[in-house]
């Protein structure tokens, strides 16, 4: 809301004074809008921790999971080199 007001003074000589007063009534705002920007600001940069986070946590499982099956790799490795060597045995034995 906005009001004028026109004040006139008159001086004991007779002399006229007038003065004109704009009056503008508006929220200013400026120190809630930068409490929001801070809180915008760091609810971001606790969204990228988080999400940095998760994402080493996904790596870390995906290398247990590679780990993992390379051991299992490396155990038929050793049943099927146990296999070959009891076939020989029996082989072997059989001959003899």
């Amino acid at each position: 809301m906005t009001e004028e007001r026109i004040t006139e003074t008159t001086t004991p000589s007779g002399e006229t004074h007038t003065t004109h007063t704009v009056i503008t009534d508006r929220e200013s705002g400026g120190g809630g809008k930068w409490v929001l920007l801070l809180l915008v600001l760091a609810i971001a940069i606790v969204g990228v921790f988080f999400l940095t986070q998760m994402s080493g946590s996904e790596v870390a499982k995906d290398n247990a999971v590679a780990n993992a099956a390379n051991e299992v790799g490396d155990a038929a490795s050793q049943v099927g080199d146990a296999a070959q060597n009891a076939g020989e045995a029996v082989q072997d034995a059989v001959q003899q």
